[in-house]
């Protein structure tokens, strides 16, 4: 399937971060890409290959103008959505949305314009706190609080598993499903962990550096370049109807990323710890054995990564 190197592929919000360096990479290989995109938070400026891409603007809640794009495509990777823990807070009606409305025009367009293979992007936010760390593709997905504007990201994306499943038994001959944990790098903006902290720490005057919860809660982080190792071993070898994990098994504390960063740039911090937002979770630490099974190899460390931003900038 991998080896057609005129495959079309069309990618919805591929001008964010991680759509933006899937599309590249495509394009490096010889594939053809088109990406649908309202560029409300991407940004097509800093993509590579512009020349080589189709980039069509528009709103994937916008059927008519998203149907238009499908022809004489052969596969689409689904991740147009409202992404950033601030707006599932202040923007939850729109994360919902954008997730509901979305998912629904890329399954009915897919079946229209027989398109049998397609790539949905999930999250670590499906499974919220789980039961058990390292955490598989098997663990119970839940919604602890229907009245917590923050599980309006989850729910969007437990709809894009469950929906996902069922037509994919129907209408597709390879529907993958991948849940991204905490993915960073270059030129990613600043609503995650990672730039956030970066960013942050360029403004920092004195050394009282603000984190949110007791700085204990455990995350992984997986380097965009990594990320799209993973993703092209899922394009090569994924199976039909499974779910995968795209993450590493670096189990880092918020402390010791303030610390760790603090480090990289020289600079002497005291902590200053702030609560935990509620629904926030203490622990996300994915199991990725069945993405090695793949032959997944991370190159980097979270260490190694900060670093490779930093030169680059």
């Amino acid at each position: 399937m991998f080896k057609k190197k005129n495959k079309s592929f069309l990618i919805t919000g591929g001008s964010g971060f991680i759509g933006r360096n899937i599309a590249e990479n495509l394009v490096s290989q010889g594939f053809k890409v088109t990406i649908f995109d309202n560029n409300s938070r991407g940004s097509v400026k800093q993509l590579r290959f512009k020349k080589k891409i189709n980039l069509v603007t528009g709103d994937i809640r916008n059927r008519k103008k998203f149907f238009k794009c499908l022809k004489k495509i052969d596969a689409v990777i689904h991740l147009a959505y409202i992404n950033g823990t601030k707006f599932f807070y202040s923007k939850p009606n729109l994360v919902l949305d954008v997730a509901v409305k979305g998912l629904i025009n890329v399954l009915e367009g897919c079946n229209k314009y027989k398109i049998k293979e397609l790539y949905l992007a999930s999250s670590s936010e499906v499974y919220q706190t789980p039961l058990k760390t390292p955490t598989t593709e098997l663990e119970m997905l839940k919604v602890p609080d229907v009245y917590n504007p923050r599980y309006s990201y989850g729910v969007g994306k437990i709809l894009t598993e469950v929906m996902g499943i069922n037509l994919g038994r129907k209408f597709f001959k390879k529907l993958i499903i991948f849940r991204p944990h905490n993915v960073y790098g270059p030129n990613m903006g600043n609503e995650h962990v990672i730039p956030e902290f970066l960013s942050r720490f360029k403004r920092l005057k004195g050394k009282k550096f603000k984190i949110q919860g007791s700085g204990n809660e455990v995350r992984s982080f997986i380097f965009i370049d990594d990320f799209v190792k993973a993703f092209n071993l899922l394009i090569k070898k994924g199976k039909h109807l499974n779910i995968y994990n795209i993450g590493t098994s670096e189990r880092i504390t918020i402390k010791k990323l303030a610390i760790t960063i603090s480090k990289i740039l020289n600079k002497k911090i005291s902590l200053k710890k702030t609560p935990l937002r509620k629904g926030g979770t203490k622990i996300r630490l994915p199991d990725i054995k069945k993405i090695k099974k793949l032959g997944f190899k991370p190159e980097y460390n979270v260490a190694k990564g900060i670093k490779k931003i930093i030169s680059k900038k």
